[in-house]
Formats: structure tokens, C-alpha cells, sequence
């Protein structure tokens, strides 16, 4: 059996791509960037219930933040605010039966915020 050198060159051929595709591949693994100046409310909720946290930017709409558990402090992140915008937080229990307001603050790092 006789085979040609073109059938020879293109059996290396296939044979040098198949193990260039199997081979290893290097992969850069990174962590995001810390943040810098991250936005956020520190709620105090004194109640003996859950409330949701909202904040509404002055010419915006209300952003719904998370709902913090009853009788704890929690840090939460405010984003889609830009800093320095006058932000109002609002507070509403989990039933719906109370509501709570902040005053409108200008919004440039970290806001304290107690419940009630």
C-alpha cells in the first residue's frame, strides 16, 4: 500500500491542529475591584418585626433595598444613586401596618437611619 506524500502531509497536518486545540490553555483569574466609596444606609430596625427599606431620590423612583429582620442593625448598599443626590429612606412592616420616613439627606457615603 502506497500512500501519497499530500494525504501524509495533511494526516500531520490534522494530527499537529488536534493536539494544539487539546492542549492547555492559560487563564488570568481576578477579583473584582474593591469599591471606594460605596453609598449605603445603616438601618437600625428597634421594632419586633421585619421592615422593607426603600429609598426614593429626589426626582426619581423608589428603589426597593431589602428587607431588614426585626430588632438588628444592618449596612445596606444604596445603588443606582449618584453621591450627593437628596435621597428619602422609607421603612414599611412587613404586614404593611406602619410606616416610617428619614428626612431628605444628601446621600455622599454612609447615612444612619433608626426604625422608629
Amino acid at each position: 500500500m502506497k500512500v501519497s506524500p499530500r494525504a501524509a502531509l495533511l494526516s500531520l497536518a490534522l494530527i499537529a491542529a488536534t493536539a494544539t486545540a487539546c492542549g492547555g490553555r492559560a487563564a488570568e483569574v481576578r477579583t473584582a475591584p474593591a469599591a471606594t466609596s460605596e453609598l449605603s444606609v445603616q438601618v437600625t430596625n428597634n421594632l419586633s418585626q421585619a421592615v422593607n427599606v426603600y429609598a426614593t431620590p429626589t426626582g426619581g423612583s423608589e428603589l426597593f433595598l431589602r428587607q431588614v429582620p426585626a430588632n438588628t442593625v444592618e449596612r445596606v448598599p444604596v445603588q443606582g444613586v449618584a453621591s450627593g443626590t437628596k435621597v428619602t429612606f422609607k421603612a414599611v412592616t412587613v404586614d404593611g401596618s406602619r410606616t416610617y420616613g428619614s428626612r431628605d439627606v444628601s446621600l455622599t457615603g454612609l447615612y444612619v437611619w433608626s426604625v422608629p
